[in-house]
């Protein structure tokens, strides 16, 4: 009876052992699984953006005067003022026939010229000719072939067509005129983009390598900002002590932009002011009507959610922050509206530094 009990309690004993080792492996089990995986980011320093504007005006980027690179009286001319064109699209022609003659002549020269040399080459091969010989039917050879194509060349030459798709803004001559080679005969504006020029103050100039961004507003289209590319700076005044910055405009193709409309184009620079850290957007979320983030301990690996002043978003996708958060602060930059005060998670891969654009 005793040894009975004992056994008894023994085994309980045992089975109570092993239920409290199962339950401690999926309490572990289970941690293990709550820690989610984040995309952590170190907040860094950043720099006050301030703007500056100034009107400008839009204008075609290029605008080319073609010419023939061959004279002679003009066969056809089917373009008119302000139509359209494309890339390929016959502009002009020039009568072909004085050409067409002179290749087929050339042709012919070529044809006796080159059966020449191939007998020359075949006996020199056999010691039959002199090097001398040999040395001048190659060089016949080579001028005659250099002459037959530029022959050919000035044949193609005689049809002008669009170098790109455009308009013709003016025509400088009529169909049955005989041109000279080089003397323009349209002007033709390039629309595939357009650019827009500004002048501006010495104070703008000397600073542009704190310029962190272009855009412009059409006059028709106000509320609209379009980005801007700067192209260059001319790096000398004008009379009136500015300087000419070129920017490259591609207007969306729901916007119908035209050379000549005015526009307002906004400077955007970074000034010497350290008084703002930037973050990623996506780090920022809303709660009870204030901006949040989640700072990251990696002490705890836990999660607590903070409450920032947020100013503005830049166009490289950085939120600024003016309040809250200190450089060296580990964020989550991703996946914040899925997580929970207090949790604990990991990072998805080594703490980047938030640097978008490199304007940090």
């Amino acid at each position: 009876m005793m040894r009975t009990s004992v056994k008894g309690f023994l085994t309980t004993g045992l089975l109570t052992v092993i239920i409290l080792f199962f339950n401690a492996c999926k309490e572990k089990k289970t941690e293990q699984t709550t820690m989610q995986t984040v995309k952590i980011d170190t907040v860094m320093q950043g720099r006050q953006m301030q703007s500056v504007q100034y009107p400008g005006k839009i204008k075609p980027a290029t605008e080319v005067n073609l010419a023939f690179r061959v004279a002679g009286p003009i066969l056809h001319f089917p373009v008119q003022e302000g139509q359209f064109v494309k890339k390929g699209q016959l502009i002009a022609e020039i009568d072909p026939r004085d050409y067409k003659i002179q290749l087929a002549a050339t042709q012919a020269e070529y044809d006796q010229v080159k059966a020449q040399a191939d007998r020359v080459k075949e006996l020199y091969k056999r010691n039959s000719v002199t090097p001398n010989d040999y040395d001048k039917a190659i060089s016949g050879l080579k001028r005659i072939t250099a002459k037959l194509a530029a022959n050919r060349n000035a044949l193609k030459d005689t049809r002008m067509v669009a170098p790109f798709d455009g308009y013709i803004q003016k025509k400088f001559y009529d169909n049955h005129e005989t041109v000279d080679a080089g003397y323009p005969i349209v002007s033709f504006l390039n629309t595939a983009h357009f650019e827009v020029n500004a002048d501006i103050p010495a104070t703008d100039y000397i600073r542009q390598n704190q310029f962190a961004g272009f855009s412009c507003t059409v006059d028709v289209y106000p509320n609209q900002p379009i980005p801007l590319k700067l192209l260059e700076i001319v790096p000398k005044s004008n009379m009136n002590q500015l300087y000419q910055a070129r920017f490259r405009l591609e207007p969306p193709q729901d916007l119908h932009v035209a050379a000549g409309m005015s526009v307002n184009i906004t400077i955007n620079y970074l000034s010497g002011k350290q008084n703002l850290v930037l973050v990623p957007v996506t780090a920022v979320f809303d709660k009870n009507g204030n901006s949040m983030v989640w700072v990251y301990s990696p002490e705890s690996h836990q999660i607590k959610a903070r409450q920032v002043t947020t100013k503005a978003v830049r166009s490289n996708g950085t939120m600024e922050i003016t309040s809250g958060l200190k450089p060296g602060e580990l964020i989550v930059t991703a996946g914040v509206h899925s997580l929970k005060e207090g949790q604990k998670v990991q990072p998805l891969a080594p703490v980047s530094k938030t640097n978008v654009g490199g304007l940090l």
